[in-house]
């Protein structure tokens, strides 16, 4: 995924609307789906959570990751490779090791693009 694109499935979620606000464009729909799509799979799904789990700013190390699952370290690392072309994670390597982060707000803007506005006076 190039820098542009992930820059568009990071955008502030005022910029753009939710599923149920106006019908996705084709471009959109494409970028979206690159991060819905890394996220159909429960090891990436798994691997995205323990990442999240870190807090705003928090990191974790590839050695911390790969024990926790039965896939070797080449199959994890392709699984977080997918996740970052997706946009849904960035790294730094230091050294032999590389660390792995949330970009800013990238779950809250998916979690707002499938948020749907309540009526006012509406029940939970």
């Amino acid at each position: 995924m190039s820098n542009q694109e992930r820059e568009t499935v990071g955008q502030d979620a005022a910029c753009c609307p939710g599923l149920s606000a106006a019908p996705l464009d084709e471009e959109r729909a494409g970028e979206l789906a690159k991060a819905f799509k890394a996220l159909g799979d429960p090891v990436r799904l798994r691997l995205l959570s323990m990442i999240a789990s870190r807090g705003e700013g928090g990191e974790v190390c590839v050695c911390e990751l790969t024990p926790a699952f039965e896939p070797s370290q080449p199959t994890i690392s392709h699984h977080l490779k997918l996740l970052r072309q997706a946009g849904l994670i960035d790294c730094e390597r230091r050294g032999t090791w590389v660390y792995y982060w949330l970009p800013p707000g990238v779950l809250d803007r998916l979690a707002a693009f499938l948020t749907t506005p309540r009526p006012a006076g509406a029940r939970a």
